[in-house]
């Protein structure tokens, strides 16, 4: 392999600092209305759930190039050029804040961003790349007509995955990167700086601006983690209007796993804790079940445990209260996906999420009743262990209509309307 050497070595400050992309080195000294705070948080989160979702999928990295596009385009595009590069850096920083709070969320964030940023920078316009090459090699004192030939000169562990897969020549612990090569080299660089910095944000976040910032900013970033950002399944329509007399058959036909294992266990024990009279309860109020009839439905099964009186005093208040006509009258809707995740079921309950929550005997045995093959089976595994919960759900889905849900299950209510429209779909009409 033949080795042009610059006449100095290119730190890889020196290309990153090249890139034509934001790389977020340090905070923005604008102001920021609080509702564009969150606005822009919640657009660039789009876009990075697209990017877990699509990297869970296995997608190859042409297929991830055209999903970052299209998502960004879809998500982050403002008509302004400058509006639309401060919405990128203002997104991110925000992001930071959000995610720098745990471990866990650190972890997700990185892996994201550094995901994101490699295919943005690999969707740049192939002359804009080899004229920040040529800044590069001015900068370095070169001056040559092709670019190809140039090599940087870098320690090799700043570039692990060209040293893994033998992509790159190595002389004296030194990598010799081409221009063709460089995404690897500036997404390295990203990904270190990105990890250092969110240990700083987070020490900022704990000593200084979650208390400062308590009424504002705090209630806003603690809850970007966990914000479910489809639909709030609070109207019933053609999909899901159900009615006391079908309920059973309806659960065994389109429930999801989290409220079929719930759906089954009040009807087996007569009785559910809060955390799941809650998660069933306001599911089966974003599936078409009316106040009275869900009255009639908890009360059936409770009174076989505890009897009428004890209902009436302790239960049936909390049921009007879900649907709006107790207390402050708040018309609550059912749970995202996101929030059964990260809920904490103890012993005795029976909420949470199965993919997470279920032990793995028990995990297969539910999946199995719902007539999942071996091979959907350890395909819906594989997910698990990888901690891909939601696709989990969607890869079950799929086993069980026998279609694809390419835009992922993000909801037990969307999970159920889906289903609805399938099935109805398969049902032919009477003649008129």
């Amino acid at each position: 392999m033949e080795v042009h050497r610059p006449q100095k070595r290119a730190s890889s400050s020196d290309v990153v600092s090249n890139a034509t992309i934001p790389l977020y080195l340090t905070a923005p000294p604008m102001e920021v209305r609080l509702e564009e705070f969150e606005l822009f948080a919640i657009d660039r989160l789009r876009v990075l759930k697209a990017v877990s979702d699509g990297l869970a999928r296995g997608k190859n990295p042409k297929e991830m190039d055209n999903l970052v596009d299209n998502s960004w385009k879809e998500h982050m595009t403002v008509p302004d050029v400058s509006e639309m590069f401060n919405k990128d850096i203002i997104s991110h920083f925000v992001l930071r804040l959000v995610y720098c709070r745990s471990d866990e969320l650190k972890k997700w964030f990185l892996s994201m961003e550094t995901a994101l940023f490699r295919h943005r920078f690999r969707l740049q316009k192939p002359e804009s790349l080899k004229e920040k090459l040529r800044q590069v090699e001015r900068s370095l004192g070169q001056n040559s007509p092709d670019i190809e030939p140039i090599y940087y000169k870098v320690p090799f562990e700043e570039v692990p995955d060209l040293v893994a897969g033998r992509r790159v020549f190595i002389q004296k612990g030194y990598a010799f990167v081409a221009g063709s090569q460089l995404v690897s080299l500036v997404v390295t660089q990203f990904r270190s700086h990105l990890s250092k910095a969110l240990i700083l944000t987070n020490r900022k976040w704990t000593t200084t601006i979650r208390e400062r910032e308590k009424d504002r900013l705090t209630p806003i970033v603690e809850g970007l983690s966990t914000s479910y950002l489809g639909p709030d399944y609070s109207q019933s329509n053609e999909y899901a209007d159900i009615s006391l007399k079908d309920i059973d058959q309806v659960a065994k036909s389109s429930f999801p796993l989290c409220m079929r294992h719930l759906f089954e266990k009040l009807r087996e024990d007569h009785h559910l804790k809060h955390g799941g009279r809650m998660q069933l309860g306001l599911f089966l109020k974003g599936v078409g079940l009316k106040l009275d009839d869900a009255l009639a439905f908890w009360r059936a099964e409770f009174t076989k445990k505890v009897g009428s009186e004890r209902f009436d005093k302790e239960y049936a208040y909390s049921i009007r209260h879900n649907y709006g006509k107790e207390g402050k009258r708040t018309d609550y809707t059912p749970y995202a996906c996101q929030k059964i995740i990260s809920s904490a079921p103890g012993v005795g309950d029976h909420h949470g999420c199965p993919y997470r929550h279920f032990s793995e005997d028990n995990l297969r045995a539910a999946l199995g009743r719902m007539g999942l093959s071996s091979r959907g089976m350890e395909d819906v595994m594989d997910k698990v262990r990888n901690k891909h919960y939601q696709l989990a759900c969607t890869l079950t889905f799929e086993a069980v209509y026998g279609t694809s849900c390419d835009a992922g299950i993000n909801h037990p209510n969307q999970y159920f309307e889906e289903s609805q429209k399938i099935l109805k779909s398969k049902t032919p009409t009477a003649p008129v």
